[in-house]
C-alpha cells in the first residue's frame, strides 16, 4: 500500500486543472482536486465563457442596428440593455453545471475547496486537513496584472474579475490596454451602447500581424471605437461621477473622460500563497519555472497553465494538461515534451483575428526576403460577399524551403478556417494537398484554398522537370 493519500493532487481546478484530473483518474489514478475560490477557474467564471457570451450579445445588437443592410425595415428599434449582465450570469451558471464538485466526485475525483500551501515536497495543507501524494500537479493560474499608475488605486476600476458583475452597462468606459481581452470587450461594450476609448501605450495587439491588424484597427474605427495606441497614462482623477485620465499621445498632453475604467493591461502568475519553497519548487514574479516536459525543480512536481507564463490561453493549458498528467503518473522511461511551434490563438473581435507561427515581420527577421506569402482577402470570398462579411484576410507565409511556417486569418469565422492550414502545418505536409481537396461552395473555406492553389501553381511551374519540357517545347516550336 502507497504511503501517499493520492497518486496526484492537482491545485487549481480551471481548464488545465480539469483535463488533467480527468486524465489521471481515467488512468486509474487516485486522484484530488484542490480549488481555492470557484471549480472552472477564471475561463468560466471570468474569461472566456462571459466574455463570449458578451460577444454574441453585441452582435445580436449590431445586426439589429443594421437590418437595412439586409433589405428589411421596421419600426424605430430601442435595445434596452439592461438584462444583459444577467443573461451572461446565465451562461455561467449553464457552463458551471457541468463543473460543480458533485460532478467530479461521480468520476471518484476528490473534491477540495480551500487554499493549499505545501508542508513539504509530498504533503500540503488545507484549513485542517494534511493531505500527501506521490505525485502534484500546480494549476493555479494567473490575476489581472494591474499598472503603476498615480490615482488608479483611487477610483473603482475594473478588470476581467469584476467586470460581469455589473449591474448595468457603463455610458462611457475608458479601456486601458490594446490586448486580446481589451479589443474583444472594447468592441463589445461600445456594440452594446458604451462609448469607449481604448489606450493602448505601445501597438494595438502586439503579438499578430501588423498588416491584419491595420485591418482590424480600420473596421473598428469605422465602427466608432475610439483607439489611441502609442499613449502613455499619466495619471487618473475623480471628477463628480466620472474619471479623468490625463495622458501624453504624439509628446502632447491629452485628457479623457468617461464612467469606468477597465483594466486590461496583462497577467500576473498565480504563485503567492502555495508556500512552493517549502517544496523546493524554483519560482519568480514571471511564474513556476518548468522544464519542457513540464516538470518543475522537484521532479515529482509539475506545473500548467498561466501559472508557468508560457501562453496564456484555456487551449495552452488543456494540451499543457494532458503532458503534465501522463508525465506525472504513468511510468513513462521519456517523457512526453511540450511543442510550442505551432500555437494558435484568436482574438474574438468581429472580424475575428487568427494566428498560428511567426508573423511577416518575425519571418522576414529569421530568412530575409527568401520568404514567401500567399494572401486572399474575403472581398474575393463569395460566402462574405452574401453574409456582407468582405473585411478580411488570409496570409500564409513559408520559409525558403517551401515550409509553411505562419498563418494569419482576419475575419468572419477566422478562428475555425485556421485550423485547415494549422493541420497542414503541424503535420509538415504540403500547403499544396489543400488545392486538391474538394471544398464546399459557398463555403469561407475559399480564404484557405485559393491560396493553396497558387502555392501548387507555383510549385508546377518552379518544378525542375517542368521547366525542362517546357523548354523542349519551345525549342521545338521555334524549328
Amino acid at each position: 500500500m502507497s504511503k501517499y493519500k493520492y497518486d496526484l493532487i492537482v491545485i487549481g481546478a480551471g481548464s488545465g486543472g480539469i483535463s488533467s484530473a480527468i486524465l489521471a483518474k481515467n488512468l486509474g489514478k487516485r486522484v484530488a482536486l484542490v480549488e481555492k475560490r470557484r471549480i472552472g477557474g477564471e475561463c468560466t467564471w471570468s474569461g472566456c465563457v462571459p466574455s463570449k457570451a458578451l460577444i454574441r450579445a453585441a452582435e445580436t445588437a449590431h445586426e439589429i442596428q443594421h437590418l437595412r443592410q439586409v433589405g428589411l425595415t421596421t419600426n424605430e428599434i430601442q435595445l434596452n440593455t439592461d438584462g444583459v449582465m444577467n443573461h451572461v450570469r446565465a451562461i455561467i451558471q449553464r457552463v458551471y453545471k457541468e463543473e460543480t464538485p458533485d460532478v467530479f466526485k461521480k468520476m471518484g475525483i476528490d473534491v477540495f475547496i480551500g487554499e493549499a500551501r505545501f508542508i513539504d515536497s509530498h504533503q500540503i495543507q488545507l484549513g485542517d486537513q494534511r493531505l500527501s501524494s506521490k505525485t502534484f500537479i500546480i494549476a493555479t493560474g494567473s490575476s489581472p496584472a494591474v499598472p503603476h499608475i498615480p490615482g488608479l488605486e483611487t477610483i473603482d476600476y475594473l478588470t476581467n474579475e469584476t467586470l460581469f458583475e455589473i449591474e448595468k452597462l457603463p455610458k462611457s468606459m475608458i479601456v486601458l490596454g490594446g490586448g486580446p481581452i481589451g479589443m474583444e470587450m472594447a468592441q463589445a461594450f461600445h456594440r452594446l451602447g458604451t462609448k469607449i476609448t481604448v489606450v493602448q501605450r505601445s501597438t494595438i495587439l502586439k503579438k499578430d500581424d501588423q498588416e491584419l491588424v491595420e485591418l482590424l484597427i480600420e473596421s473598428l474605427k469605422s465602427e466608432g471605437l475610439e483607439i489611441l495606441a502609442g499613449t502613455t497614462p499619466l495619471q487618473f482623477a475623480k471628477k463628480g461621477d466620472m474619471v479623468q485620465l490625463q495622458a501624453i499621445q504624439d509628446d502632447k498632453p491629452i485628457e479623457v473622460e468617461a464612467e469606468k475604467v477597465l483594466v486590461a493591461t496583462g497577467r500576473q502568475p498565480n504563485v503567492s500563497g502555495l508556500a512552493l519553497e517549502k517544496a523546493g519548487v524554483q519560482y519568480s514574479k514571471q511564474g513556476i519555472v518548468v522544464d519542457d516536459s513540464l516538470r518543475t525543480s522537484v521532479k515529482h512536481i509539475y506545473a500548467i497553465g498561466d501559472v508557468i507564463n508560457a501562453y496564456l490561453f484555456s487551449h495552452m493549458a488543456e494540451y499543457q494538461a494532458t503532458i503534465a498528467a501522463q508525465n506525472a503518473v504513468l511510468p513513462l522511461p521519456i517523457k512526453k515534451k511540450v511543442n510550442y511551434s505551432s500555437v494558435p490563438w484568436a482574438t474574438f473581435t468581429n472580424p475575428e483575428l487568427a494566428h498560428s507561427g511567426l508573423t511577416e515581420a518575425e519571418a522576414r527577421q529569421k530568412w530575409g526576403d527568401k520568404i514567401r506569402i500567399y494572401r486572399h482577402p474575403y472581398n474575393r470570398v463569395d460566402r462574405a460577399k452574401t453574409d456582407l462579411n468582405e473585411t478580411g484576410l488570409g496570409k500564409f507565409i513559408f520559409n525558403p524551403k517551401e515550409k509553411l511556417v505562419g498563418i494569419h486569418i482576419l475575419g468572419n469565422r477566422a478562428s475555425e478556417l485556421l485550423h485547415e492550414a494549422q493541420l497542414i502545418k503541424v503535420l509538415g505536409i504540403s500547403f499544396s494537398k489543400i488545392q486538391s481537396m474538394i471544398h464546399i461552395y459557398p463555403s469561407y473555406g475559399d480564404v484557405v484554398k485559393r491560396p493553396a492553389g497558387l502555392f501548387y501553381a507555383d510549385q508546377i511551374r518552379n518544378n525542375g522537370f517542368v521547366k525542362l519540357i517546357q523548354k523542349v517545347m519551345s525549342i521545338g516550336k521555334k524549328k
